[in-house]
This record gives C-alpha cells, structure tokens and sequence, in this order.
C-alpha cells in the first residue's frame, strides 16, 4: 500500500464534488415522498379503519424488517419484472435514480409514519377539545394547536431518520449509480485499488458537513416552531 498522499486526498474532492447534485438530488426527493407517505401512513395507523389500520401496520413491519441494499435491489431488478409480468408497462429505460428514490421512499416512509405517529400521540388530546369547545373546526384545531406541537416533538427524531436516509442512500452506488459514493468507487478502480483510504476520507468528510447542516437545521427548525409556545397546564391556554 503507498503511503498517505495529501496532493491525491486534495484531488479527491474535485473528483466527486461534480456528483453531489446527483445525491442530494437522490437525498431531498427520497426525504420529500418518504415523509408524504410516511405522514398518510401514520394517519392509517392512528385511524379506526378496518382495512387500513392493519395495512398501515403490516407496512410499517415489513418495511422496517427489510435491509436497505435488500430493498435496493429488489426494486431495481424485481420491479421492472413485476410490472412488466402484471401491468405489461416497461420500465427497463428508468434512469438508476428513479429507483433508489422509490427505494428509499419505501423504507424511510415506515420510519418516519412512526416518528409522526408518537409525535401526534404526545400533544395532549385536550387540548384539541379546547380547540373545538373554543369555535375553532376540527381544520383549524389540528393546523393551528396539535400541527405545530407534532413538529416540534417530530424534528429531532426526523433529523435522525434523515441522517439515516443520506448514509443508506450511499448504497446506491451498487447498482452502478454514478453520485458521489459511485464517483469515489469509479475513482479507485481508476487508481487499481491505490488511494483507498484518500479516497474515502474525503467523501467522509463531505457526508459529515452534509450531517452538520442537517443538525443545525433541524435546531433552527425546532427553535422556530416551537418559539412561544410554553406547555400549559390548561390546554384552553394554548388556544391563546
């Protein structure tokens, strides 16, 4: 193995850095679908539905039971068959981000039906009943008393299922996606497997300053959201 080289961990970045539109493309897409049906989910799971609560359910399971390269692969080679078998639609042509999206939408949409769910079941029910008792609709309560508590409650929790979905999301690179991780990848078969260690050092520090934005976000977010907002003893206080 040659030793350390400063001048090759410094090229690195210039190497890579072309593909980071790619993943935080992958990245903010997979975060906008997952959290849309992770959010209709959690709604079957909290709903009295004799269809759709043990559906939700039963997605949350499977899902949070399946390994993210499982997955990965299993969308990316079983679903063109699958639809093809079924539905006659081809999708072979589908550019490789399509897939790990759909992918990490999937999986990301379990964990995050459940962190909505436990942030929906902390703001005290009472306080939605003062809502109502106070003139304002079933809309209004939950837009203006229960939404801004779940958020708050919801972000540190979301953050981390974030944080998750960018580390899963470097898996990508196995099935030939050409983001970031693939760029390091193609760059050490380039090299013969010299410079490994330049290589991924430097992509670990481009993942930790993503990280680092995502926390302090996530920060901002709950200090924003959660600004005035004191628990009060009396839920009519929150109405307020």
């Amino acid at each position: 193995m040659p030793p350390f080289s400063f001048k090759f961990f410094l090229s690195v970045f210039g190497h890579v850095l072309p593909y980071l539109p790619i993943t935080l493309f992958v990245i903010i897409t997979s975060i906008i679908f997952s959290s849309l049906l992770g959010a209709l989910i959690a709604r079957g799971q909290l709903g009295e539905s004799a269809i759709w609560r043990p559906l939700s359910q039963g997605y949350v399971f499977v899902l949070r039971s399946t390994p993210p390269i499982v997955l990965l692969f299993l969308v990316f080679y079983g679903l063109p068959k699958l639809l093809l078998l079924t539905l006659n639609i081809n999708i072979n042509d589908w550019q490789k981000p399509i897939f790990v999206i759909v992918a990490l939408s999937l999986l990301f949409a379990s964990n995050l039906a459940e962190v909505f769910k436990a942030a929906y079941l902390s703001v005290n029910a009472g306080q939605r009943e003062a809502a109502l008792m106070a003139g304002l609709s079933e809309w209004q309560g939950f837009y203006r008393i229960t939404l801004p508590q779940t958020i708050v409650v919801a972000l540190p929790n979301f953050a981390n299922t974030v944080a998750a979905l960018i580390k899963d999301a470097a898996l990508a690179y196995v099935i030939g996606l050409l983001d970031m991780m693939g760029a390091g990848d193609n760059l050490i078969s380039i090299n013969y497997g010299q410079h490994t260690l330049e290589t991924y050092l430097a992509l670990t520090i481009i993942y930790w300053i993503m990280f680092a934005f995502i926390e302090q976000g996530a920060k901002y977010l709950e200090r924003y959201f959660g600004k005035g907002r004191i628990p009060a003893s009396n839920p009519a206080e929150v109405i307020a």
